[in-house]
């Protein structure tokens, strides 16, 4: 099923959605997906293989387009090609214009639309942001509508253009308790092709119920095309209470009377000091000292739980791995054997977002002249959707994709 991608960033979601990755065992619940582990390792599998290929990429960041080349370059002949470095807006205008700028025969549209103006830690602007499209502070005589904030207009719009059988769009949890910020997009998205979509509520997930170490929470919004649907789908997708056989959100796998949840340490697994290591992206770390608990990103994590949400910040707000004993940290036994105060670094951050050690994320320059840097690193990884949880995604829909559709 080709799948376009957009505010694809370094690729969490398009990874996922591919699947055929390395992650934990201990990610996977074997009793309920017996099917997912295609390769055993010991403590890391290799997943199964979807029935999704990402044809088109987007994004504005020269540096996430420079690391998903590199990992999609592995087995994508025509990755550079495939990932395209415009704003949504500027494609949505091309494409109108008579370009041919979108595939055809598009199956699956997903979409992280920019969340800054949403997020609970930034200004909440939502609607009403003061960035552009492009990420810049807007001018006057701008159009509104062509806002960070009003960006999922433009993925609307591209569900027009293209007509998929579905499309995914996701953000952080604090969109749904920003007035009737849920309620509208919903709307919206129901009226891509002339209102040709049902639109399930949009529900928050929780990283860690799916195998992920870390405290993420995201909203996920589902588009179905009616004229693609099944009678049987239709009816039961418009349910207020859908069957559980048509459920477009993923049944959780950890947690209580589950799969014990993955914790930091189980993600840490393997990993070496960075003095000691051989990965680039394990040796690079925030310099930035310990600036007082009342600053953000100031805590070490807890071992034998899941990691803080990782964000797209600059190296001050990158949690500790270790703390001092003196800036109140746990980890004794680390700190008595002579490990020193520091922060995350790159890799330990990819592992609690779920990325394959295969990714790198630390690039010289590229074809494209572009660098990645360990401060773009953080951004880039910051801003994914972890690869396990657009795993347990894409493989329910996968499961009931002849459920929900007619075939062609």
């Amino acid at each position: 099923m080709n799948l376009l991608s957009l505010f694809s960033g370094c690729g969490g979601m398009d990874i996922g959605f591919e699947g055929d990755f390395v992650c934990l065992k201990k990610s996977v619940n074997k009793g309920i997906h017996p099917d997912w582990i295609k390769e055993d390792y010991g403590d890391w599998v290799r997943v199964a293989p979807t029935i999704f290929n990402t044809v088109f990429a987007n994004d504005i960041r020269p540096d996430a387009k420079a690391a998903w080349v590199s990992y999609f370059g592995q087995r994508k002949t025509d990755a550079n090609k495939i990932y395209h470095l415009d704003s949504i807006v500027d494609l949505v205008k091309r494409a109108r214009a008579g370009e041919k700028i979108f595939p055809e025969n598009i199956d699956i549209v997903t979409g992280g639309f920019p969340c800054q103006d949403f997020s609970i830690a930034g200004k909440r602007l939502g609607f009403n942001s003061h960035k552009s499209h492009l990420g810049v502070a807007l001018t006057e005589d701008e159009p509104s509508v062509e806002s960070r904030g009003q960006l999922y207009m433009w993925m609307r719009e591209v569900v027009s253009l293209t007509s998929p059988k579905l499309f995914i769009a996701e953000n952080v949890k604090g969109l749904t308790n920003l007035n009737d910020v849920k309620e509208i997009i919903e709307h919206d998205f129901a009226e891509a092709g002339n209102g040709g979509y049902i639109v399930v509520p949009a529900k928050v997930l929780y990283a860690p119920d799916y195998g992920v170490p870390q405290s993420r929470e995201r909203v996920i919004f589902f588009g179905f095309r009616k004229s693609a649907m099944t009678d049987e789908a239709k009816a039961a997708l418009t349910q207020a209470t859908i069957p559980e056989q048509y459920d477009p959100y993923p049944q959780k796998t950890h947690g209580a009377n589950l799969h014990p949840i993955v914790t930091c340490e189980d993600a840490f697994i393997g990993l070496s000091e960075p003095e000691e290591s051989s990965d680039v992206s394990q040796k690079k770390y925030s310099r930035a000292k310990y600036m007082g608990s009342h600053c953000q990103g100031q805590t070490e994590v807890k071992l034998d739980s899941v990691g803080p949400t990782i964000r797209s910040e600059h190296h001050g707000n990158i949690e500790f791995r270790r703390l001092s004993i003196e800036h109140g940290g746990k980890h004794t036994a680390e700190l008595e054997a002579g490990l020193q105060e520091r922060r995350l670094s790159i890799r330990e951050c990819a592992r609690i977002q779920t990325f394959p050690d295969d990714y790198q994320f630390i690039l010289k320059k590229t074809e494209q002249n572009t660098s990645v840097s360990s401060s773009d690193a953080y951004k880039i990884i910051g801003n994914a959707v972890p690869c396990v949880l657009a795993y347990n995604i894409a493989k329910n829909i996968e499961s009931k994709w002849l459920l929900y559709f007619k075939e062609d």
